[in-house]
């Protein structure tokens, strides 16, 4: 049995099946898009995540990283050694506790984040062209409900 099996069925017509399918969709969407603007980029998703959640919270210990993301500690440690290794990210001394390091938004880092940025920028922009004026309000309205969603969900971990 998996761990899907554990939980209650998402059904077709549920509005959380929906949504879920929406989201993954358009998640999918834009990772796939985006290398049309970028053929180099080669970001992972999580160094992604990892370089919007430093721009949002500069100074961030690998601990918090995890916590935030819900992902391991080591798994962390490695992603940002890669991003270290890559100039996205820097270290620097924790000024409260010596002992430990933040991780902070390089120059570089902020760079791609801010070109990877505007390039979903264009693509969600021009689909938005594309719909109704009926859709894009729908949209418009979605957005602060959506983004209080998502703040509840992380609020439960």
């Amino acid at each position: 049995m998996t761990e899907v099996d554990y939980l209650t069925e998402p059904t077709p017509g549920d509005d959380a099946w929906a949504l879920t399918a929406a989201i993954t969709q358009l998640r999918r969407s834009l990772r796939s898009s985006v290398r049309e603007d970028f053929t180099w980029e080669s970001l992972p998703m999580a160094q992604v995540e990892f370089l919007q959640r430093l721009e949002r919270e500069p100074g961030l210990r690998i601990g918090d990283l995890a916590r935030k993301h819900r992902m391991a500690v080591n798994t962390v440690s490695t992603l940002v050694n890669q991003m270290l290794k890559a100039g996205l990210v820097v270290r620097e001394s924790d000024p409260d506790d010596k002992r430990a390091v933040l991780v902070l938004l390089s120059e570089e880092g902020r760079a791609r984040l801010h070109a990877w940025t505007r390039a979903n920028e264009r693509r969600i922009s021009a689909a938005l062209g594309d719909l109704t004026a009926d859709q894009r309000a729908a949209i418009d309205a979605a957005v602060p409900a959506l983004a209080a969603l998502a703040e509840r969900l992380d609020d439960r971990s």
